[in-house]
């Protein structure tokens, strides 16, 4: 009877033990592209995007879930697909297991984005303000709430769509949060253009932020 009390107990044990590590489960959820895809800002559409986020992923070891680039579109007449609504609910941790954020609102109004934590895939720091060269703007196509621009506004604010290396312009977030006098991390200003030599010129490279959406 005492052997039995003791493999029940010890088996309540190992069975918490393992709930307890399930809840604190930090998989990667959160990172910054370690690459652009190397045409500037043509990514051939939010398709495109999170294939480039889905393979760099799946290269870092993350497997069974499915990612998003936080991109916004623009659309005639009508509001585009908005970043904030592609990217699921959170939490999201980095490859650190660091908390991004817990939900979108946290997301949106306080996350935890810094050069220390807006790490890539491989959990290695993104150049930023101060190193060479400085790599900080990250395309977004956003306002700083996540969402897609008014129809009324004109401009090109996403590079027609991810699908233009030429004319055009794409709104930027600086991941370090420094740096133009503005330190949003996903609407900080726009690009001088959309091939990659203007996107070096202004500080970036074409990086996306990816999510994972489960």
């Amino acid at each position: 009877m005492i052997n039995c009390r003791m493999t029940l107990s010890a088996g309540i044990v190992f069975l918490a033990s393992m709930s307890a590590s399930m809840a604190a489960d930090h998989s990667m959820g959160f990172f910054v592209t370690s690459v652009g895809m190397g045409d500037g800002a043509n990514l051939g559409g939010l398709e495109g995007a999170d294939a480039h986020c889905d393979k760099l992923a799946t290269a870092a070891g993350s497997t069974g879930r499915v990612w998003h680039a936080y991109l916004s579109t623009q659309e005639e007449g009508k509001r585009g697909v908005s970043a904030r609504y592609r990217i699921g609910q959170g939490p999201w941790y980095n490859a650190l297991g660091e908390l991004i954020a817990s939900d979108l609102d946290e997301l949106h109004l306080n996350p935890n984005i810094i050069k220390r934590t807006a790490v890539d895939e491989n959990g290695n720091r993104v150049k930023g303000v101060g190193d060479q060269p400085n790599e900080h703007d990250i395309l977004t196509g956003s306002m700083a709430d996540g969402m897609a621009y008014f129809p009324w506004d004109t401009d090109d604010h996403t590079c027609s769509n991810w699908t233009s290396s030429g004319e055009g312009s794409a709104n930027v977030g600086h991941h370090d949060r420094h740096g133009g006098g503005n330190t949003s991390w996903n609407a900080a200003h726009g690009s001088r253009g959309c091939s990659q030599e203007n996107l070096q010129s202004s500080g970036g490279a074409g990086l996306l932020y990816c999510f994972a959406i489960d």
